[in-house]
């Protein structure tokens, strides 16, 4: 059983910044070797990959945030990290962890992102 509990989610103005963390535990889960990555998903959209790392710490970004968010990993932490700075209103979203290769374990309950004015 894996669990997944993401946090770090609010309400930001368009320009902001956020930290999201997600910390993984449970005994089906090697944290250290899997490639985790965040996805989101707005109202009405289906979820989407937004930013992977693999367990050597290279990175994959959707085009939409090159630039803008980083994800990084503290396997000593089993935590996955989402800094995302220069947030807008088209990345308000309810952000989930997970690994990024099939079969994708279960889905925590997410944090929610408002970019807003």
């Amino acid at each position: 059983q894996v669990q997944f509990v993401e946090s770090g989610g609010g309400l930001v103005q368009p320009g902001g910044s956020l930290r999201l963390s997600c910390r993984a535990s449970g005994s089906g889960i090697i944290f250290s070797i899997i490639t985790l990555a965040w996805y989101r998903q707005a109202p009405g959209k289906q979820r989407e990959l937004v930013a992977g790392i693999n367990r050597l710490g290279a990175t994959n970004y959707a085009d939409s945030v090159k630039g803008r968010f980083t994800i990084s990993r503290d396997s000593a932490k089993q935590t996955v990290y989402l800094q995302m700075n220069g947030l807008k209103s088209e990345d308000t979203a309810v952000y989930y962890c997970n690994q990024q290769t099939s079969p994708l374990y279960a889905w925590g309950q997410g944090t929610l992102v408002t970019v807003s004015s």
